[in-house]
Formats: C-alpha cells, sequence, structure tokens
C-alpha cells in the first residue's frame, strides 16, 4: 500500500503595507536623499531612473526610492481606491480615507525637510529652480494621481504643494515623478560629478545652453565654428555667451525677460 501523498497545504501571500525600497543595499540608508512615491502602479519604479548615472548613484547609495503601492490601502473586497465625484460629474476620484492611510505609512519614521507635493496639471510648473531647492532638502515625498484627481480634503490637511510637469495633462503622476527625480537627483553632490557640466547646462544661468559640438571636424558639409577651433578661451566663452542669449531670445521670450530684469536688478 503506498503512502498517501501529502498535503504541503496552499501558501498564503498578502500585500504588505510597508513601503518598498528599490535597488538599495539596506532599508532606509541614513542621511541618504529618498524620493518616495505613492502609486498605484509600484512597478513603473524605478524605470529610466534605474538606468545611467542615476541608476548607478542609486546602486551605490547616493540616494534611494521607496514605493507605497496604495491599492492595498483600498476599501472593500476589491480594494476600491476611488468613487464618483460629489456633486456629479465624469470620471472617479482618489479617497481621502484611503489616501490619507497610504500617506501616513509612508511618512512613518521619516525625517528631515521633506516635501510633500501632488503631481497635478494644475500645480506651479516644475523647473530648474524647484529641482535645485529639492535637491538640499533630505527628500521629497510624491503622490501620484490618477482618474480626475484626489480629494481636495487630502491636499488641504496635509498641506501638499501641487506641482505640474508642464501645460499638458497625462494619464497620471508616474511619468511626471520620474522626470522630476531626474532632473533633482542629478544635482546631488557625487552623482553627476562634473560641477561644471551643471553651471553650462541650460536653465542654470536663466539662459539656455549653447550649441554644442565635436569630431568630426566637418560633417556633411557643416564645419564646426571656427571660434570653437581656435583655442582662444576667451573667445569661446563670448561665443557661447552671446549664443544662448541668442536662442533664448529666440525660443523662450519668457526666460529672456526674466533674465533681463535680473541683470537689471544686479546692475
Amino acid at each position: 500500500m503506498s503512502e498517501k501523498t501529502r498535503s504541503h497545504g496552499r501558501k498564503s501571500i498578502s500585500a504588505s503595507l510597508k513601503p518598498r525600497e528599490l535597488m538599495t543595499h539596506s532599508p532606509r540608508l541614513a542621511g541618504v536623499w529618498t524620493a518616495r512615491l505613492i502609486t498605484l502602479f509600484p512597478d513603473a519604479f524605478p524605470g529610466v531612473l534605474g538606468e545611467s548615472l542615476t541608476g548607478k548613484a542609486l546602486k551605490d547609495g547616493k540616494w534611494q526610492l521607496e514605493t507605497t503601492d496604495l491599492r492595498p490601502f483600498g476599501i472593500g473586497k476589491h480594494r476600491n481606491v476611488d468613487d464618483t465625484p460629489a456633486g456629479g460629474g465624469a470620471g472617479m476620484v482618489l479617497r481621502a480615507d484611503v489616501l490619507g492611510r497610504a500617506i501616513d505609512q509612508t511618512l512613518r519614521g521619516a525625517r528631515g525637510n521633506l516635501p510633500l507635493v501632488y503631481l497635478s496639471p494644475r500645480g506651479r510648473r516644475f523647473d530648474q529652480k524647484m529641482a535645485r531647492a529639492w535637491a538640499q532638502c533630505d527628500g521629497v515625498t510624491m503622490l501620484c494621481g490618477r482618474f480626475e484627481g484626489v480629494d481636495q480634503r487630502v491636499l488641504d490637511h496635509y498641506n501638499i504643494q501641487e506641482v505640474s510637469l508642464g501645460d499638458f495633462v497625462l494619464t497620471g503622476g508616474e511619468i511626471a515623478a520620474q522626470a522630476m527625480i531626474d532632473a533633482t537627483v542629478r544635482l546631488l553632490p557625487s552623482v553627476l560629478g562634473n560641477a561644471e557640466s551643471i553651471e553650462d547646462e541650460s536653465h542654470s544661468n536663466g539662459l539656455l545652453e549653447h550649441p554644442q559640438y565635436t569630431r568630426p571636424p566637418e560633417w556633411m558639409g557643416r564645419p564646426i565654428p571656427e571660434v570653437l577651433m581656435s583655442g582662444h578661451h576667451g573667445k569661446i566663452a563670448a561665443w557661447r555667451q552671446a549664443m544662448s542669449e541668442d536662442l533664448t531670445r529666440q525660443r523662450r521670450p519668457d526666460m529672456w525677460d526674466a533674465y533681463q530684469a535680473r541683470i537689471r536688478k544686479d546692475g
């Protein structure tokens, strides 16, 4: 008579409400700039942030990334995170009670200067100045919206700053969050590794960056501007400044007006 097959039972797997650390050597590295994301799509991260310089810096522990999955905080059997808008209307709105629990869990144990922002098309437009300010903080916590937005009471209760990537609408905040984190992380000390490069790039001094060239000296009948081959650093600097001013004046009159106003004030 053969031995009766033993049943090992059914393995139980449940969602964890603990924020997930991504690509870090140890949980919550002390004193490390941290991006915390509250999202319905935690698998969207690190995404492109795991590549190139930001990815290497993430693996090296120069910054860290945590995600909080919004779904486990949902209500009922189906873990609903949204409901119909009060007063009627199209679409769905993320619930205040769901978001409140997710935010509280995400911020538990967090210390320091940590801006709390909601990625929203009606927010203040993100720019290089904001990236520099965030880089000087201890990290940033981002709420990635979906559907028609979030319950206004959450924004009011937690004093959340609304920030927009630009004057257009995305299906959610995840793409915007990655762009803003990338712009911020590259400004952290030791991440980019070339302070001069940061100072010369677009927006850093209020102007668009001048054109760049490299080998070969001539391509498709187009030579590199002669001044760049002269070896005269003063003339090269003057040419680059003039080109930056011309490009900014032509393409971004708003930036040019702000630059001119700053020059008048400083002068």
